[in-house]
């Protein structure tokens, strides 16, 4: 393995809070935002009290309250502190909940003590220790969403909806499916879980790797859907690849997650979110890793994510999220594209490859062999994955094509690969770039 560290020089009271009068048209972004950071965290924690077998009535209870917001603050004002109101209202919609369901009395001591605690923060440490409770609470629930009694499919939706605050609409959207679909498949995956009576709690030692290589897993699809969304006006899903984040760095602050293949996956992610600002141009088009302006590049999450790559290399297996972090840190190291150090990149697509067979890394591959052989080369590779039925319908196979054969001045080959990509791609801003490219032939730019 050819893996090694990069040179760079950058390493209460039931009373609700005060409502203060303000333009009810800040309610709509305010209660969204809330929904996107803090709702996942909330019904985690009402989960880990309820049970998950009431894993419904705490999204119902959190949704129930941010439509409360939603019709009370633009009358009423937005309070001085949101996050405050929505989880002291929450709070009294369980206690309601559990005057009236007569199956949850066997929990009510220890809901109402839980209630009951005083919103204010006296101390750092009674801060931080609450702060700790919300993480933990997240952390069991990131664990239960992706038990392996549930589908990948199902894992990452349920994921999506419970941790994400996603819609069935939104989470039907990154899946190119129905919503009714994802609506039947959520509830057999809570179905599922009750029925199985899964524990709310991180794995222990015997059954963690299992689990967690699910969790990682999950993760990385989570990135890639907002990385690079698969359909619609979208091509980057920044609220996805946020969440993405937030999550494997809470993995990896836990004890059971502190591992070395979690720090790797967690520096690709961080290399890759960084050139977030540089993919798209000011009219949304999208821009090639060539074309980036890479002062745009966020220096600080660079920074960050090579002190987890260094953490990543502590242990002595390699996974797939290794040798990605380290295709995407010699990205992150060089001054230039054609300064990237391809040789280093094209052996660890060889790397890969061993570990997983994939047509689609290798079509990278081969385009690392063109940077570092010839465009010549890299088109005599593509011809041997032409043949695969599963690159069928993958539009990156005949944009590559058309890109190399431009290279090579074959410029009717790559029009004609060009017309194939555009009838197989679904993004609006790839299909914008994908048109923008042949025209440019076409008018010989």
């Amino acid at each position: 393995m050819r893996l090694r560290v990069l040179d760079t020089t950058e390493r209460g009271s039931d009373m609700v809070p005060p409502l203060q009068q303000t333009e009810g048209g800040q309610v709509p972004r305010l209660v969204e935002d809330f929904f996107r950071h803090e709702a996942g965290r909330l019904v985690s924690t009402l989960t880990r009290l309820f049970g998950i077998e009431h894993l419904d009535l705490a999204e119902d209870v959190v949704q129930e309250t941010l439509v409360k917001a939603l019709r009370l603050w633009p009358l009423r004002g937005i309070p001085s502190l949101p996050a405050a109101w929505i989880t002291q209202a929450a709070k009294n919609g369980v206690r309601d909940a559990l005057r009236r369901e007569a199956c949850l009395r066997r929990k009510a001591p220890e809901v109402l003590a839980w209630m009951q605690q005083n919103e204010a923060v006296d101390t750092e440490a009674e801060a931080l220790r609450r702060t700790e409770a919300l993480q933990d609470d997240q952390l069991r629930m990131m664990f239960t969403c992706c038990h392996p009694a549930l589908s990948r499919e199902a894992q990452v939706a349920l994921t999506l909806k419970t941790l994400c605050g996603f819609t069935v609409a939104e989470v039907a959207s990154a899946f190119l499916t129905e919503e009714a679909t994802i609506a039947q498949r959520l509830t057999r995956a809570k179905r599922t879980l009750r029925q199985q009576r899964v524990s709310f709690t991180v794995p222990e030692a015997d059954a963690l790797p299992q689990r967690l290589d699910t969790v990682l897993q999950v993760l990385y699809l989570l990135f890639n859907e907002g990385y690079n969304a698969h359909a619609g006006e979208n091509l980057i899903r920044q609220d996805l690849c946020q969440q993405a984040i937030y999550l494997a760095t809470l993995l990896t602050a836990h004890p059971q997650g502190d591992v070395p293949r979690a720090h790797a996956l967690l520096a690709l992610l961080l290399f890759q979110a960084s050139r977030l600002a540089a993919r798209l141009d000011a009219e949304g088009n999208l821009l090639l890793l060539s074309e980036q302006d890479r002062s745009l590049w966020d220096r600080r999450m660079i920074t960050l994510g090579f002190r987890h790559f260094d953490r990543s290399i502590a242990g002595d297996a390699i996974s797939p999220y290794h040798i990605e972090a380290h295709i995407a840190a010699c990205h992150a190291a060089a001054p230039s594209y054609e300064e990237t150090d391809w040789e280093a990149i094209l052996h660890d697509y060889d790397d890969l490859l061993t570990l997983n067979n994939s047509p689609v890394i290798a079509l990278n591959r081969a385009v690392a062999l063109s940077m570092r052989h010839g465009s010549a080369a890299g088109l005599r590779e593509l011809e041997n994955l032409k043949a695969l039925p599963m690159l069928d319908a993958y539009h990156l196979l005949p944009a590559t094509l058309a890109a190399l054969a431009a290279k090579q001045g074959d410029r009717a080959a790559a029009q004609k690969y060009y017309r194939e990509a555009l009838d197989r791609v679904a993004s609006e801003p790839e299909r914008r770039f994908l048109q923008r490219k042949l025209t440019e032939l076409q008018e010989g730019a």
